[in-house]
Parts: C-alpha cells; structure tokens; sequence
C-alpha cells in the first residue's frame, strides 16, 4: 500500500507543478466545466486488497491466518451530476481485479494451508463528492458513499469446499469508501488522481459444510479491505 501511496503523491506533486507552471499567466481552463448538471468520463488505476479477519472466540487463538495481497487494476466509467457548486453525486460501474494468497499457518499440511484466490468484482460505487472552491485549475475534493460488489470469482454455489481445495465467499458484498483526491483542469479535459479505502460491511467468507471446518470454523469475520489509486478522466467536450 505505500507503493499506491508513493505514485499517488507523484503524480499530484507533477500535476500540481505542471499546473502552477502553466498558472503563471493566469489561463482558467475548461472555466464553465462546474456549471453543467451531467458530464462524463472513465478511469484507470491499480489497487491492492487484503481481508481483513476476526476470530470467532479464546478457543481459536492458535489459528493464525495470514493474506498475502498482490496489485491488481480497476477499470470504469464515471458519471457525475451536480448537485451544489461543491457537491456532486457519482456513479462509478467498474471492474476490479485481484489476487490473493491465505496462508492457514495452524494446518501442517503444505497442500492444504495454502489457498491461491484470484478474484473479479463488477464495482457498483455511489459515491459524494466535496468539493472545495476552485484555485485557477486546480480544486481537492473528498470522496464518500457506498458500494455493491458481484464477485464473479465467489466458488459460492459450488459443491466443493476446502476439502476439495477449493476457497469459497459470497458473490454479494457491500463496501463503504472513502478517498481524497484533486482535480486538475487542463486544456481539452479534467484529470483526477485519488486514493480511496474500501472496506467490506458483510461477511464475504462462504463457511465450509463441516463446521469444525480447519479453514472456515475460526473466522468470525472475514472481509476485503482495500486501497484504490484511480486516475479519473473527464471531457469538457
């Protein structure tokens, strides 16, 4: 996560001198952008997930798991509605791919305590976002709201569990996110680098059949937590 760091505050410290360099003349690109209702645009960026895990009671403190995440790419589009002059509503569909690796370090058996999870949401966000006044072409803004996620990758219908080697969760999730970013107005279009965090609501694990399942009967709680780095553009066209 502090490589996604590290690229997002590159690439805001590059905008921001592109941006003051080109300022010392005082143009205002794309100066009626904010007025429109609508507008639209797409977004590419990286992300990294993990889950987080909760365990069940004092009877499983020797059960240690362990997520090995792996950087993964988002892709989307964005529509974006206007409902105050630093308010807007966006709508985000998506897709978001990633893999990761559970490391069940209580199970001895090396072809059993490791699971390999490669995973593909259809992101749904509904997201808010607070603008401030904008400062010649520049203007940060917070994100929040929420999101549901189709995991396409679930195993949750199949019949086979751990005991097969095969990893389920559930194919319905809901996140929350929350993320801050700057929009940067340029000659032909919009561009916004964020960073946001997502974090899962519900449980995502799917339970084995037997419930003192080595892998499952632990975990109370188990779901994603994330870091998206997007760079969002938006026409003025």
């Amino acid at each position: 996560m502090r490589k996604l760091q590290l690229l997002l505050f590159l690439s805001i410290f590059l905008c921001t001198s592109y941006s003051l360099s080109a300022q010392k003349d005082r143009v205002a690109y794309l100066p009626s952008f904010d007025e429109k209702i609508m507008h639209y645009g797409f977004y590419l960026g990286i992300n990294q997930n993990d889950f987080k895990i909760n365990y069940k009671n004092s009877n499983y403190m020797n059960a240690n798991i362990h997520v090995t995440a792996t950087n993964g790419f988002n892709v989307g589009l964005i529509a974006d509605m206007r409902l105050h002059k630093n308010i807007n509503i966006r709508f985000e569909p998506g897709l978001i791919s990633n893999s990761k690796t559970i490391a069940f370090t209580h199970i001895n058996s090396s072809q059993d305590s490791i699971r390999e999870i490669g995973s593909t949401y259809l992101h749904l966000p509904i997201l808010f976002k607070f603008s401030t006044d904008r400062l010649d072409n520049i203007r940060p803004y917070l994100l929040a709201g929420i999101s549901y996620d189709y995991n396409f990758s679930s195993n949750e219908k199949n019949a086979n569990d751990n005991a097969s080697g095969e990893f389920r969760m559930q194919t319905n999730n809901f996140m929350y996110e929350l993320g801050i970013g700057v929009d940067f107005y340029l000659y032909y279009f919009k561009f916004s680098p964020s960073i946001r965090g997502v974090f899962a609501l519900n449980n995502e694990l799917k339970y084995d059949a037997n419930k003192n399942s080595q892998w499952t009967s632990p975990v109370n709680y188990l779901g994603t937590r994330g870091l998206f780095l997007n760079f969002a553009f938006e026409g003025g066209w």
